[in-house]
């Protein structure tokens, strides 16, 4: 199965079109949808109201991939947060319990660095992380091209395979040591696909601020071409894995959503037991 889902829900302003009530895009975007990466637990631990809400909000068959949060992975400094590293990892645990209860897990994705390189000490902290998160399955991505060199990809692949991590596939502008190439590999009976699109100008930041660098990081849109060439790999990893997580990213300029509907098109899909949508009278 292949589920198709974008980075959080609010800024995909073409869902919502005539939507009376902003708070209620949530349960709109879960008419579109089955998954979607819940992005705001990166930022800030995510109180247990806020959690259950959202699981109110969507429908049973309903999964969320959690970014973990961002002094987790060597974005921020745990002090800002947290006394210790464990103290943060244990608000996390607690997080995540509602939808691990609820069976509205689908993974905890740990974005890594474009600094993150390939070496003894970044593998044993991979290795601790999984010895403290809770059981639950752990998608790693990768920034930094040491992982997939010619003579590492094998070797890392097998490490996550080894030790039941998922690999996050990614499509993303190829900018040298701060991108990863798209390695269309299966090392878990999960899988997850994030499409970052292909703005290689906007990718680095060089001379921008926090917000400019936001607004064109992500922007691109994919052309019907790249959006056919994209679903014959996801057709390959549904062959691989018993479930397919595709997550459009590619939202700077609000094309996320879009691309997402043609890639359900492309492919055929049509989910069932979504939310019911809300239809207008004129």
């Amino acid at each position: 199965m292949i589920n198709i889902g974008l980075t959080a829900w609010s800024d995909h302003d073409t869902l919502y079109p005539e939507l009376a009530n902003k708070k209620d895009k949530l349960y709109t975007y879960g008419s579109y949808f089955p998954t979607v990466e819940l992005d705001a637990s990166y930022y800030a631990i995510q109180p247990e109201r806020n959690i259950r809400k959202w699981i109110s909000e969507t429908p049973d068959r309903f999964k969320f991939v959690v970014k973990i949060h961002q002094a987790l992975t060597g974005h921020a400094e745990v002090e800002q947060y947290a006394d210790t590293r464990i103290q943060l990892i244990e608000q996390f645990n607690l997080m995540v319990g509602p939808l691990i209860e609820e069976d509205r897990l689908a993974m905890v994705l740990v974005q890594f660095p474009p600094w993150f390189d390939c070496n003894t000490q970044n593998i044993n902290y991979i290795l601790y992380l999984k010895q403290h998160l809770r059981e639950m399955p752990i998608a790693i991505e990768f920034r930094h091209d040491s992982w997939f060199t010619e003579e590492m990809t094998e070797n890392t692949l097998l490490f996550l395979y080894e030790n039941k991590l998922i690999h996050a596939v990614c499509d993303e502008p190829q900018s040298g040591h701060g991108s990863i190439p798209m390695v269309n590999r299966v090392t878990h009976p999960i899988s997850l696909v994030r499409l970052h699109g292909r703005n290689v100008a906007g990718w680095t930041k060089k001379d921008m601020s926090d917000q400019e660098w936001r607004d064109v990081r992500y922007l691109y849109e994919y052309n019907e071409e790249e959006l056919q060439a994209l679903a014959a790999k996801f057709r390959i990893l549904d062959q691989k894995a018993e479930e397919v997580y595709v997550i459009f990213n590619n939202n700077s300029g609000g094309h996320a959503a879009g691309n997402a509907l043609r890639m359900k098109e492309i492919l055929g899909i049509d989910y069932d037991h979504l939310n019911a949508q809300q239809l207008s009278l004129f």
